[in-house]
Protein backbone atom coordinates (compact mmCIF):
# COMPACT_ATOMS: atom_id res chain seq x y z
CA UNK A 1 0.00 0.00 0.00
CA UNK A 2 2.87 2.36 0.82
CA UNK A 3 4.53 1.79 -2.55
CA UNK A 4 1.23 2.50 -4.31
CA UNK A 5 0.86 5.81 -2.45
CA UNK A 6 4.40 6.81 -3.37
CA UNK A 7 3.81 5.93 -7.00
CA UNK A 8 0.53 7.87 -7.08
CA UNK A 9 2.19 10.87 -5.44
CA UNK A 10 5.07 10.75 -7.93
CA UNK A 11 2.64 10.62 -10.87
CA UNK A 12 0.70 13.60 -9.53
CA UNK A 13 3.84 15.64 -8.89
CA UNK A 14 5.28 14.87 -12.33
CA UNK A 15 1.96 15.69 -13.99
CA UNK A 16 1.69 19.03 -12.22
CA UNK A 17 5.32 19.85 -13.02
CA UNK A 18 4.85 19.09 -16.72
CA UNK A 19 1.66 21.16 -16.74
CA UNK A 20 3.47 24.05 -15.04
CA UNK A 21 6.35 23.98 -17.50
CA UNK A 22 4.09 23.72 -20.57
CA UNK A 23 1.83 26.51 -19.33
CA UNK A 24 4.82 28.78 -18.72
CA UNK A 25 6.22 27.91 -22.15
CA UNK A 26 2.97 28.50 -24.05
CA UNK A 27 2.27 31.78 -22.28
CA UNK A 28 5.86 32.90 -22.67
CA UNK A 29 5.74 32.33 -26.42
CA UNK A 30 2.28 33.53 -27.28
CA UNK A 31 0.43 35.42 -24.54
CA UNK A 32 1.78 38.80 -25.70
CA UNK A 33 3.02 38.20 -29.22
CA UNK A 34 4.62 41.37 -30.57
CA UNK A 35 6.58 42.10 -33.74
CA UNK A 36 10.37 42.09 -33.60
CA UNK A 37 11.83 43.86 -36.65
CA UNK A 38 9.11 42.68 -39.02
CA UNK A 39 10.52 43.29 -42.54
CA UNK A 40 8.49 45.83 -44.52
CA UNK A 41 9.15 47.88 -47.65
CA UNK A 42 8.98 51.58 -48.38
CA UNK A 43 8.74 53.33 -51.76
CA UNK A 44 9.41 57.00 -51.04
CA UNK A 45 12.02 59.72 -51.19
CA UNK A 46 12.90 62.87 -49.26
CA UNK A 47 11.34 64.06 -46.02
CA UNK A 48 8.17 61.89 -46.14
CA UNK A 49 10.33 58.79 -46.35
CA UNK A 50 12.34 59.77 -43.29
CA UNK A 51 9.22 60.61 -41.29
CA UNK A 52 7.52 57.31 -42.07
CA UNK A 53 10.73 55.36 -41.47
CA UNK A 54 11.14 56.95 -38.04
CA UNK A 55 7.55 56.08 -37.11
CA UNK A 56 7.82 52.49 -38.32
CA UNK A 57 11.20 51.73 -36.76
CA UNK A 58 10.21 53.07 -33.35
CA UNK A 59 10.57 50.39 -30.65
CA UNK A 60 12.14 48.01 -33.21
CA UNK A 61 8.76 46.76 -34.37
CA UNK A 62 9.61 47.01 -38.06
CA UNK A 63 12.73 46.72 -40.19
CA UNK A 64 12.26 49.05 -43.17
CA UNK A 65 13.77 48.33 -46.59
CA UNK A 66 13.82 50.87 -49.40
CA UNK A 67 12.56 50.00 -52.88
CA UNK A 68 12.83 52.06 -56.03
CA UNK A 69 9.42 51.16 -57.44
CA UNK A 70 6.11 49.51 -56.65
CA UNK A 71 7.02 46.60 -58.93
CA UNK A 72 10.17 45.94 -56.90
CA UNK A 73 8.13 46.09 -53.69
CA UNK A 74 5.43 43.66 -54.87
CA UNK A 75 8.10 41.28 -56.19
CA UNK A 76 9.74 41.26 -52.76
CA UNK A 77 6.34 40.56 -51.18
CA UNK A 78 5.73 37.61 -53.50
CA UNK A 79 9.20 36.27 -52.66
CA UNK A 80 8.48 36.73 -48.93
CA UNK A 81 11.42 39.08 -48.45
CA UNK A 82 9.00 41.52 -46.80
CA UNK A 83 5.51 41.16 -45.36
CA UNK A 84 4.20 44.28 -47.03
CA UNK A 85 5.02 47.91 -47.68
CA UNK A 86 3.79 51.38 -48.50
CA UNK A 87 4.12 53.56 -51.60
CA UNK A 88 4.31 57.28 -50.87
CA UNK A 89 5.30 58.45 -54.36
CA UNK A 90 1.71 59.11 -55.54
CA UNK A 91 -0.75 61.73 -54.36
CA UNK A 92 -2.67 58.99 -52.56
CA UNK A 93 -0.45 56.62 -50.54
CA UNK A 94 -1.00 52.89 -51.05
CA UNK A 95 -0.41 50.05 -48.61
CA UNK A 96 0.56 46.61 -49.93
CA UNK A 97 0.13 43.52 -47.74
CA UNK A 98 0.15 39.73 -48.12
CA UNK A 99 -2.50 38.12 -45.93
CA UNK A 100 -1.28 34.66 -46.94
CA UNK A 101 2.07 35.38 -45.28
CA UNK A 102 0.33 35.78 -41.94
CA UNK A 103 -2.95 37.38 -40.93
CA UNK A 104 -1.40 38.94 -37.83
CA UNK A 105 1.25 40.74 -39.88
CA UNK A 106 -1.31 42.02 -42.39
CA UNK A 107 -3.57 43.25 -39.59
CA UNK A 108 -0.67 44.97 -37.86
CA UNK A 109 0.41 46.67 -41.08
CA UNK A 110 -3.12 47.90 -41.75
CA UNK A 111 -3.48 49.29 -38.23
CA UNK A 112 -0.05 50.93 -38.29
CA UNK A 113 -0.62 52.38 -41.75
CA UNK A 114 -4.00 53.82 -40.73
CA UNK A 115 -2.44 55.34 -37.61
CA UNK A 116 0.41 56.92 -39.57
CA UNK A 117 -1.96 58.30 -42.18
CA UNK A 118 -4.22 59.74 -39.47
CA UNK A 119 -1.23 61.53 -37.96
CA UNK A 120 -0.32 62.93 -41.36
CA UNK A 121 -3.93 64.01 -41.92
CA UNK A 122 -4.06 65.76 -38.57
CA UNK A 123 -0.94 67.74 -39.47
CA UNK A 124 -2.43 68.71 -42.83
CA UNK A 125 -5.69 69.84 -41.21
CA UNK A 126 -3.82 71.89 -38.64
CA UNK A 127 -1.84 73.58 -41.40
CA UNK A 128 -4.94 74.55 -43.41
CA UNK A 129 -6.74 77.75 -42.53
CA UNK A 130 -9.71 76.81 -44.68
CA UNK A 131 -10.67 73.34 -45.83
CA UNK A 132 -12.94 72.77 -48.79
CA UNK A 133 -15.46 69.94 -48.90
CA UNK A 134 -13.37 68.10 -51.47
CA UNK A 135 -10.22 68.46 -49.36
CA UNK A 136 -12.00 67.25 -46.25
CA UNK A 137 -13.42 64.22 -48.06
CA UNK A 138 -10.01 63.35 -49.43
CA UNK A 139 -8.40 63.63 -46.01
CA UNK A 140 -10.96 61.48 -44.17
CA UNK A 141 -11.20 58.78 -46.84
CA UNK A 142 -9.77 55.47 -45.51
CA UNK A 143 -6.34 54.81 -46.99
CA UNK A 144 -6.34 52.28 -49.86
CA UNK A 145 -4.89 48.81 -49.33
CA UNK A 146 -3.80 46.24 -51.92
CA UNK A 147 -3.54 42.60 -50.83
CA UNK A 148 -0.80 41.26 -53.10
CA UNK A 149 -1.14 37.64 -51.92
CA UNK A 150 -4.53 37.18 -50.21
CA UNK A 151 -5.58 34.16 -48.23
CA UNK A 152 -8.01 31.81 -50.00
CA UNK A 153 -11.68 32.15 -49.17
CA UNK A 154 -11.69 28.70 -47.51
CA UNK A 155 -8.90 29.65 -45.08
CA UNK A 156 -9.75 33.21 -44.08
CA UNK A 157 -7.86 33.01 -40.76
CA UNK A 158 -4.80 31.23 -42.12
CA UNK A 159 -4.84 28.55 -39.39
CA UNK A 160 -4.91 25.48 -41.63
CA UNK A 161 -1.12 25.10 -41.68
CA UNK A 162 -1.03 24.80 -37.89
CA UNK A 163 -3.62 22.03 -37.89
CA UNK A 164 -1.77 20.13 -40.62
CA UNK A 165 1.52 20.41 -38.72
CA UNK A 166 -0.05 19.08 -35.53
CA UNK A 167 -1.55 16.13 -37.39
CA UNK A 168 1.79 15.25 -39.01
CA UNK A 169 3.67 15.58 -35.71
CA UNK A 170 1.29 13.43 -33.69
CA UNK A 171 0.87 10.81 -36.43
CA UNK A 172 4.63 10.60 -36.96
CA UNK A 173 5.29 10.15 -33.26
CA UNK A 174 2.77 7.34 -32.94
CA UNK A 175 4.10 5.60 -36.05
CA UNK A 176 7.71 5.82 -34.82
CA UNK A 177 6.82 4.26 -31.48
CA UNK A 178 4.80 1.50 -33.13
CA UNK A 179 7.52 0.59 -35.62
CA UNK A 180 10.11 0.78 -32.87
CA UNK A 181 8.26 -1.95 -30.97
CA UNK A 182 7.64 -4.11 -34.04
CA UNK A 183 11.05 -4.23 -35.69
CA UNK A 184 13.09 -5.46 -32.68
CA UNK A 185 11.24 -8.78 -32.93
CA UNK A 186 13.66 -9.71 -35.70
CA UNK A 187 17.40 -10.44 -35.47
CA UNK A 188 19.57 -7.45 -36.29
CA UNK A 189 20.76 -7.56 -39.89
CA UNK A 190 20.90 -5.44 -43.00
CA UNK A 191 17.54 -6.91 -44.03
CA UNK A 192 16.00 -5.72 -40.78
CA UNK A 193 17.52 -2.27 -41.32
CA UNK A 194 16.20 -2.04 -44.88
CA UNK A 195 12.76 -3.22 -43.71
CA UNK A 196 12.61 -0.60 -40.96
CA UNK A 197 13.74 2.14 -43.34
CA UNK A 198 11.29 1.04 -46.03
CA UNK A 199 8.41 1.14 -43.56
CA UNK A 200 9.35 4.67 -42.50
CA UNK A 201 9.42 5.86 -46.12
CA UNK A 202 6.14 4.12 -46.97
CA UNK A 203 4.51 5.61 -43.90
CA UNK A 204 5.77 9.09 -44.84
CA UNK A 205 4.25 8.84 -48.31
CA UNK A 206 1.02 7.38 -46.94
CA UNK A 207 0.66 10.07 -44.28
CA UNK A 208 1.32 12.78 -46.89
CA UNK A 209 -1.37 11.33 -49.13
CA UNK A 210 -3.80 11.23 -46.20
CA UNK A 211 -3.11 14.90 -45.41
CA UNK A 212 -3.64 15.94 -49.02
CA UNK A 213 -6.86 13.94 -49.19
CA UNK A 214 -8.22 15.55 -46.02
CA UNK A 215 -7.24 19.00 -47.36
CA UNK A 216 -9.37 18.38 -50.43
CA UNK A 217 -12.47 17.93 -48.25
CA UNK A 218 -12.23 21.58 -47.20
CA UNK A 219 -10.76 23.04 -50.41
CA UNK A 220 -7.50 23.90 -48.64
CA UNK A 221 -4.64 24.10 -51.13
CA UNK A 222 -7.02 24.04 -54.08
CA UNK A 223 -5.11 24.71 -57.29
CA UNK A 224 -1.72 23.80 -55.80
CA UNK A 225 0.64 21.39 -57.54
CA UNK A 226 -0.40 18.10 -55.93
CA UNK A 227 2.83 16.31 -56.80
CA UNK A 228 4.95 19.01 -55.18
CA UNK A 229 2.71 19.06 -52.13
CA UNK A 230 2.91 15.27 -51.82
CA UNK A 231 6.70 15.40 -51.93
CA UNK A 232 6.92 18.22 -49.37
CA UNK A 233 4.47 16.59 -46.95
CA UNK A 234 6.30 13.27 -47.37
CA UNK A 235 9.60 14.96 -46.51
CA UNK A 236 8.05 16.63 -43.45
CA UNK A 237 6.61 13.32 -42.28
CA UNK A 238 9.89 11.49 -42.86
CA UNK A 239 11.84 14.21 -41.02
CA UNK A 240 9.56 13.86 -37.99
CA UNK A 241 9.16 10.09 -38.12
CA UNK A 242 12.75 9.31 -39.10
CA UNK A 243 14.37 11.50 -36.45
CA UNK A 244 12.02 10.15 -33.77
CA UNK A 245 12.67 6.56 -34.86
CA UNK A 246 16.41 7.27 -34.82
CA UNK A 247 16.17 8.49 -31.22
CA UNK A 248 14.15 5.39 -30.28
CA UNK A 249 16.76 3.17 -31.95
CA UNK A 250 19.55 4.85 -29.97
CA UNK A 251 18.09 5.16 -26.48
CA UNK A 252 14.99 2.99 -26.50
CA UNK A 253 11.36 3.99 -25.76
CA UNK A 254 12.51 7.26 -24.17
CA UNK A 255 13.47 8.40 -27.67
CA UNK A 256 9.76 8.84 -28.39
CA UNK A 257 10.04 12.05 -26.37
CA UNK A 258 11.53 13.59 -29.51
CA UNK A 259 8.20 13.19 -31.28
CA UNK A 260 6.34 14.50 -28.23
CA UNK A 261 8.71 17.49 -28.26
CA UNK A 262 7.81 18.23 -31.87
CA UNK A 263 4.10 18.07 -31.04
CA UNK A 264 4.00 19.97 -27.74
CA UNK A 265 6.87 22.42 -28.25
CA UNK A 266 7.60 22.57 -31.96
CA UNK A 267 4.09 23.31 -33.24
CA UNK A 268 3.79 26.43 -31.08
CA UNK A 269 6.94 28.00 -32.54
CA UNK A 270 6.52 26.61 -36.06
CA UNK A 271 5.30 29.94 -37.44
CA UNK A 272 1.88 28.56 -38.34
CA UNK A 273 -0.20 30.31 -35.68
CA UNK A 274 2.35 32.85 -34.41
CA UNK A 275 4.62 34.32 -37.07
CA UNK A 276 8.36 33.88 -36.43
CA UNK A 277 8.84 37.67 -36.16
CA UNK A 278 6.24 37.77 -33.38
CA UNK A 279 8.09 35.18 -31.25
CA UNK A 280 10.90 35.78 -28.77
CA UNK A 281 14.31 35.42 -30.40
CA UNK A 282 14.95 32.02 -28.80
CA UNK A 283 11.60 30.64 -29.97
CA UNK A 284 12.11 32.00 -33.47
CA UNK A 285 15.59 30.46 -33.88
CA UNK A 286 14.57 27.12 -32.44
CA UNK A 287 11.31 26.96 -34.39
CA UNK A 288 12.81 27.58 -37.81
CA UNK A 289 15.35 24.80 -37.24
CA UNK A 290 12.82 22.11 -36.25
CA UNK A 291 10.97 19.92 -38.77
CA UNK A 292 7.69 21.54 -37.76
CA UNK A 293 8.90 25.09 -38.41
CA UNK A 294 10.78 24.30 -41.61
CA UNK A 295 7.78 22.27 -42.80
CA UNK A 296 5.27 25.06 -42.18
CA UNK A 297 7.36 27.60 -44.06
CA UNK A 298 7.96 25.22 -46.98
CA UNK A 299 4.25 24.47 -47.29
CA UNK A 300 3.25 28.13 -46.96
CA UNK A 301 5.71 29.16 -49.67
CA UNK A 302 4.65 26.36 -52.00
CA UNK A 303 0.96 27.10 -51.56
CA UNK A 304 0.94 30.89 -51.63
CA UNK A 305 4.40 32.18 -52.60
CA UNK A 306 5.72 30.14 -55.54
CA UNK A 307 8.36 32.81 -56.24
CA UNK A 308 9.88 32.46 -52.77
CA UNK A 309 12.96 30.23 -52.36
CA UNK A 310 12.31 27.19 -50.16
CA UNK A 311 15.69 25.48 -50.47
CA UNK A 312 16.70 26.38 -46.90
CA UNK A 313 13.54 24.89 -45.42
CA UNK A 314 13.87 21.72 -47.49
CA UNK A 315 17.51 21.39 -46.39
CA UNK A 316 16.50 21.42 -42.71
CA UNK A 317 13.87 18.74 -43.36
CA UNK A 318 16.29 16.65 -45.42
CA UNK A 319 18.92 16.76 -42.66
CA UNK A 320 16.47 15.51 -40.03
CA UNK A 321 15.17 12.79 -42.35
CA UNK A 322 18.62 11.67 -43.53
CA UNK A 323 20.31 11.61 -40.13
CA UNK A 324 17.35 9.86 -38.51
CA UNK A 325 17.12 7.23 -41.24
CA UNK A 326 20.89 6.60 -41.16
CA UNK A 327 20.75 6.05 -37.40
CA UNK A 328 17.85 3.61 -37.87
CA UNK A 329 19.69 1.75 -40.63
CA UNK A 330 23.01 1.52 -38.76
CA UNK A 331 21.52 0.46 -35.42
CA UNK A 332 19.49 -2.26 -37.13
CA UNK A 333 22.53 -3.60 -38.97
CA UNK A 334 24.80 -3.71 -35.90
CA UNK A 335 25.00 -7.22 -34.43
CA UNK A 336 22.87 -8.04 -31.43
CA UNK A 337 25.10 -8.43 -28.39
CA UNK A 338 22.84 -11.09 -26.94
CA UNK A 339 22.54 -12.86 -30.30
CA UNK A 340 18.96 -13.69 -29.37
CA UNK A 341 16.87 -15.77 -31.72
CA UNK A 342 14.61 -14.07 -34.17
CA UNK A 343 10.88 -13.86 -33.49
CA UNK A 344 10.32 -12.69 -37.07
CA UNK A 345 12.55 -14.48 -39.54
CA UNK A 346 12.83 -11.77 -42.20
CA UNK A 347 13.64 -13.03 -45.65
CA UNK A 348 13.24 -16.73 -44.81
CA UNK A 349 10.88 -18.62 -47.06
CA UNK A 350 10.72 -21.87 -45.08
CA UNK A 351 8.83 -22.39 -41.86
CA UNK A 352 10.96 -22.50 -38.69
CA UNK A 353 9.26 -25.82 -37.85
CA UNK A 354 10.33 -27.54 -41.06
Amino acid sequence: MTSFRRFALAVCVIGMLVQLLLTAYYLGMGHKAAPHRLPVGLVATGEPAEQVRTMLEAEDKFAVRDFGSVDALTTAIRERDVYGGVDLTEDTPMLYVASAAGASAATLLRATYTSVMQQQTAKQLAALAEVSVAQAEALITPPPVTDVVPLPADDVNGVSLGFLTQALSLGGSIASMGLGRLIPKARRSWKRGVLHLSLLILYAIGSAAAVLWSMSWFNVGEGANQTEMLLIFSLISLAITGSTAGAVALIGPAGALVGIFYFTIGTVISGASILPEFLPTFGRRLGENLPTGAGVQAVRDNLYFPDAPIGGHLLVLALYATIGCLVVLITNILPNRKNSTSELNIGTATSPLS
